[in-house]
């Protein structure tokens, strides 16, 4: 069982006069966030948006580079929070808590985004059945060679299709249709996030980049 905000909080007390203005910024917010999250024991949906958030307060930066797509930045990011594991606690949680959970996301159609451009009718979208079965041919091959962050990011991509489902109205809350797939991602996202803050903080001397919203007095 890894850290929780409690325990992870006392550190931040105990060191944050030592943090970085742009580094203490992110993990207070990201810990207030995933306080949050652990309160819901009960609510899936409430639990799973509150963990995006805490995961968003840590990763997210304004780099000015519009240029350079998300899916392109959350790659970079979770190398490098891989590379700077020196526990191996993120390939753990890859690779023995969750192998199964992650591998039967992998396999939804549901969390798939070019799925559900299909139904909409958007224009491209034709071919997501052969979208689906070429990334799931990555994935595999992915997961054959034991690849933490290029797992990571698809696990992520796919948890992004979820966190839009739900924070732009297209599920209900509390729906019966989708509680395995949240229950799991509850489960991978409710250990990956406390790791990557803990992470972050292991590295404070490390440049994260300048958080979005800073405090304005």
């Amino acid at each position: 069982m890894g850290k929780g905000y409690t325990e992870l909080k006392e550190r931040q007390r105990a060191e944050r006069d030592g943090y970085p203005e742009n580094l203490s910024l992110r993990v207070h917010r990201a810990l207030s966030w995933l306080n949050r999250a652990e309160q819901c024991e009960d609510d899936l949906d409430g639990r799973f948006i509150f963990l995006w958030i805490a995961f968003n307060a840590a990763y997210a930066n304004d780099t000015g580079e519009i240029r350079i797509a998300e899916g392109r930045r959350l790659g970079e990011f979770l190398e490098r929070i891989v590379r700077l594991d020196a526990g191996g606690r993120l390939s753990g949680i890859v690779w023995q808590q969750y192998p199964q959970a992650i591998r039967v996301l992998l396999d939804n159609q549901f969390v798939f985004q070019p799925y559900w451009d299909h139904l909409n009718g958007i224009e491209g979208a034709e071919d997501w059945e052969q979208e689906f079965r070429s990334a799931r041919i990555a994935a595999q091959k992915s997961l054959a060679r034991q690849n933490t962050a290029k797992i990571l990011g698809i696990v992520f991509s796919r948890l992004y299709t979820l966190r839009n489902q739900l924070v732009h109205g297209g599920a209900t809350w509390n729906s019966q249709v989708n509680r395995q797939q949240l229950a799991d991602a509850n489960q991978i996202l409710g250990d990956l996030v406390p790791v990557i803050i803990e992470i972050m903080m292991d590295n404070d001397q490390d440049y994260w980049g300048e958080a979005y919203y800073p405090v304005v007095l």
